[in-house]
């Protein structure tokens, strides 16, 4: 599919054409604000709620779906398939790498705000239970698309040691105020686990986590500073009654 057209959530037809930094639809004249790219793929074992949940309906033209052999294949098409003002809804937290390796291309830097319930700082060699999904921002720093000071982890609550140890070694902060200050232009990985289980139902959920409108304030924080470039939502449960609060957050972005 062309990026310049995308399938309309409403008349579900191929009519919704870029314009700017977003669509409108030519069949029933919605215009929208994103486009949306879907990744329907966890790189994990028992990861299948994950993959069901990249296809819940959010409201925003469907650019592409992304269901690729490999992950590197996925990473790949991830950051060629990305529109002007992205919106990945993606299975598995590895649904990230693509699109801030688009983005860094696109921009020539990118800062992260990576907001998630965990780390995603293993290796391989360090990971307890060897899934891909515990590893891509580790990924993203050790190839060098992004560096330590250019991230904020924020919200996460639950660390396997090596990745406390690698957080203190390499200066990785937690202030998004901070990044905002000093960043030009800004991805957000919401990972939906970073929230209260209560809140919304989410793959893998941790207790103790932000709500709903304090996640809402810190992403109107994002619009507010001008330096967004995309977001990629991720970690979620297929739960219709999701749609609603991500269609919040997202607007919280200015989407």
């Amino acid at each position: 599919m062309s990026l310049l057209r995308a399938r309309c959530p409403d008349c579900r037809t191929l009519t919704a054409v870029a314009i700017d930094e977003g669509y409108e639809c030519h069949s029933c004249g919605r215009s929208f604000s994103a486009g949306l790219v879907r990744v329907p793929r966890a790189w994990g074992d028992g990861g299948e709620a994950m993959v069901e949940a990249a296809s819940l309906a959010l409201d925003y033209p469907e650019v592409a779906v992304v269901e690729e052999d490999t992950l590197a294949m996925q990473t790949l098409a991830v950051a060629s398939d990305l529109p002007v003002r992205p919106l990945v809804l993606g299975g598995c937290c590895c649904a990230h790498v693509g699109a801030v390796e688009g983005l860094a291309a696109r921009h020539g830097h990118v800062a992260v705000l990576w907001l998630d319930a965990h780390g995603d700082l293993n290796t391989p060699e360090t990971s307890p239970s060897g899934n891909e999904w515990g590893m891509p921002l580790r990924t993203l720093l050790d190839r060098g698309t992004i560096a330590a000071p250019e991230v904020v982890l924020w919200g996460v609550r639950n660390l396997d040691p090596p990745e406390e140890e690698y957080i203190v070694a390499t200066g990785i902060g937690g202030d998004p105020g901070a990044l905002l200050g000093r960043a030009e232009a800004v991805y957000v990985a919401l990972d939906c686990d970073v929230l209260d289980p209560d809140e919304l139902a989410v793959f893998m959920p941790e207790p103790g986590g932000p709500s709903l409108d304090e996640v809402e304030q810190l992403l109107a924080e994002v619009r507010e500073s001008g330096k967004l470039v995309g977001v990629g939502l991720t970690g979620l449960a297929p739960d219709p009654a999701n749609v609603e609060k991500l269609e919040r957050l997202a607007a919280a972005l200015g989407y």
